[in-house]
């Protein structure tokens, strides 16, 4: 099966080829802020993005008409479960229309549809963020008027998730697992039988703090800040995001850069621990989601290419269940992948509504 895979940022637009789930070749297309400049809405780059695809697939000599599917990232449609969708006349209204938000990502779906309807193929999205698989009692967040939500790193949380069950030749859906994605943002996820029954909303900066998010704040103080009338509303979510966290402490966040700095400067140290202590602490508080039941701790993102990182946050939480690391996050192969499940019959295209 030849697929191509669809990845919009905010400043560039990942593509790859892949030949099964062997990369031919993938790019990061830059659009730089002038080119971008003329369009008040992101949806408004549609047809700027796809003409880019279009011309890079054919300066490299690669014929459409070559693919058996399209698959785009996933955007900020209604929470649906995990799984893999065929993109319909629904799912490109909400995407068109920003139904949770403007995004990038919106654009994903919207250009694999376009391209493969020319071609007479199926387009796909696998794993959008707002993923919601969550138990009801996940819900509750302590007083009426706030709901928790689903939003969190799907895409890489469920590829690696169906990486482990592959490595171990057991099915993703008999298996009881915890996924702590580590990059810019962290999610920590409960995988329930394939089902992803808690974590913490990575996307507004909740839980475990990071390079550029501060996490779960103390509640009495962050209401006394916003109503000190020293910050705008805006200048405090950029507090929680993306200005908080390593950023916020050190201006920096480059973590390599200060692990080597932990070796010598306690205050790199401390809030360096501090990080790793805090995913610890999300991972135990998962392992109670799941009775104590857990098959496997799997950790993935950028910072778990770290070896340090690894073995101080696998310390902390190897009691619970045996340790695995997947590091870096492989968007373009987990669109494929998702997409390859469908195409060999192992799991059916969902529909959305």
């Amino acid at each position: 099966m030849r697929i191509l895979a669809i990845n919009p940022g905010s400043t560039s637009t990942k593509i790859g080829v892949f030949t099964d789930s062997t990369s031919e070749f993938e790019l990061t297309l830059r659009h730089s802020a002038e080119e971008l400049a003329p369009f008040d809405k992101i949806t408004e780059q549609y047809d700027f993005r796809k003409y880019i695809i279009l011309n890079t697939l054919k300066e490299k000599d690669v014929d459409i008409a070559s693919f058996d599917a399209i698959v785009g990232r996933g955007g900020l449609v209604k929470p649906i479960e995990g799984g893999t969708y065929e993109v319909n006349e629904a799912m490109s209204k909400d995407l068109l229309e920003g139904i949770q938000g403007e995004h990038a990502s919106n654009l994903g779906g919207l250009i694999a549809n376009e391209i493969a309807k020319s071609i007479g193929k199926r387009a796909f999205i696998v794993d959008p963020v707002v993923v919601d698989e969550f138990e009801d009692v996940s819900r509750v967040a302590g007083h009426p008027l706030f709901v928790r939500r689903s939003v969190f790193h799907a895409l890489n949380q469920k590829a690696i998730a169906h990486a482990y069950s592959d490595d171990i030749k057991k099915p993703y859906n008999e298996l009881n697992l915890i996924v702590a994605h580590m990059g810019g943002g962290i999610s920590v996820g409960a995988h329930k039988k394939g089902r992803v029954v808690d974590v913490n909303n990575a996307l507004d900066g909740d839980g475990p703090f990071s390079p550029e998010r501060s996490g779960d704040l103390p509640v009495g103080d962050l209401i006394e800040l916003c109503f000190s009338e020293k910050y705008t509303k805006k200048q405090v979510k950029e507090m929680i995001k993306p200005k908080g966290g390593l950023l916020a402490y050190f201006n920096t966040t480059d973590v390599k850069d200060l692990m080597e700095r932990r070796e010598s400067e306690p205050e790199v140290k401390l809030v360096m621990d501090a990080l790793f202590y805090q995913v610890s602490k999300e991972i135990g508080a998962l392992a109670a989601a799941l009775d104590g039941q857990v098959d496997a701790i799997l950790l993935t993102g950028g910072l778990v290419y770290n070896q340090a990182i690894v073995d101080a946050i696998t310390a902390k939480v190897k009691f619970i269940a045996p340790v695995k690391a997947y590091p870096g996050e492989d968007e373009l192969k987990a669109l494929v992948q998702g997409t390859l499940r469908v195409l060999n019959n192992q799991e059916s295209a969902k529909t959305y509504n």
